[in-house]
């Protein structure tokens, strides 16, 4: 099947974003921990776009309309001072600047974050993000490059010893079935509406013990999903007293993942890959319960297993 030039030249031109951005649990925005400013700007794209390309199969090919995900470079700046750019969705931007800062001990509470402004930049767009001068100190001895790509959370790290930082010990439990894990793994993709739409994003998402979701958030970068759910998290407590409850993420278990978890606080975290001999070692030592190959209703959990309870017929 062809079509007419005329008609292959219309479907390529770049048609009105859809915002894409949407998600059944996300968009009930948490009580914010401190007082930031609504900082996404009309300007800012949307998550997804949609955008020609000719289609082939079976030896023959049309011109079709398809969503596309939004990939963004997006700067983090401390206290006016450059720290990092990511490759990253244009959505949830606040969750992830808090995330970002809560993940990589930059802050320990989310009431040390201060305001938040993004500004965009044409090719790109800025997160300016307020913290005690103490903390922005000491941020020069933590020196990353000002780049880092969507599937590298530990890219621009200047110091092997900073790669592999102290992490905290992890206080037990909270103990969950491992029925409602094998549920909550299996109910992930009715919470990825800009997934169903792109086919290219990754999510991260909360439930509580017994299963029931409470937040989800996606994005092109897996780092980037799992700072923005606990942006998110950190929100609905700002002083650290959260519910208990797991997190699920639909990538592989790498250290950086389990980094980021025990800092936040996250001693239950599951994915839908594998894990690399690294990220289980380092979830050992911290005392993170690290379950990996979660799909079909099955999953290993490789550290700490007494935190999955087993669930009888």
């Amino acid at each position: 099947m062809t079509n007419s030039p005329d008609a292959r030249v219309a479907s390529r031109r770049r048609r009105r974003p859809s915002n894409g951005m949407g998600s059944m649990l996300s968009r009930s925005r948490a009580p914010r921990a401190t007082p930031m400013p609504a900082s996404e700007s009309p300007k800012i794209p949307a998550a997804s776009a949609r955008l020609g390309a000719e289609r082939w199969h079976g030896g023959n090919h049309e011109a079709i309309e398809q969503a596309i995900a939004t990939e963004t470079p997006l700067a983090v700046t401390y206290n006016g001072e450059s720290y990092v750019v990511m490759m990253g969705s244009p959505a949830d931007l606040e969750d992830f600047a808090l995330g970002f800062s809560l993940a990589e001990a930059i802050v320990k509470r989310a009431s040390e974050v201060g305001p938040i402004r993004v500004t965009d930049h044409g090719r790109g767009l800025q997160i300016d993000v307020t913290i005690p001068e103490r903390r922005a100190r000491m941020l020069g001895v933590r020196s990353r490059n000002l780049a880092g790509r969507a599937g590298c959370g530990l890219c621009g790290i200047a110091e092997l010893d900073q790669a592999l930082r102290p992490l905290p010990q992890l206080a037990p439990g909270p103990v969950v079935s491992s029925r409602v894990i094998a549920a909550a793994v299996e109910s992930l993709p009715a919470l990825q509406p800009l997934n169903s739409e792109v086919r290219a994003v990754h999510a991260a998402a909360w439930f509580t013990v017994e299963g029931k979701p409470v937040l989800a958030r996606e994005d092109v970068g897996r780092h980037n999903a799992l700072d923005k759910l606990i942006g998110a998290r950190a929100r609905m407590a700002p002083d650290g007293d959260y519910a208990p409850g797991f997190a699920v993420i639909t990538s592989r278990m790498s250290v950086e993942m389990v980094q980021k978890a025990a800092t936040a606080g996250i001693g239950l975290l599951v994915a839908v890959s594998f894990p690399t001999t690294l990220a289980i070692e380092t979830a050992e030592a911290c005392g993170l319960t690290l379950v990996a190959g979660a799909r079909d209703e099955g999953f290993q959990a490789y550290t700490h297993p007494e935190r999955i309870a087993e669930t009888r017929p």
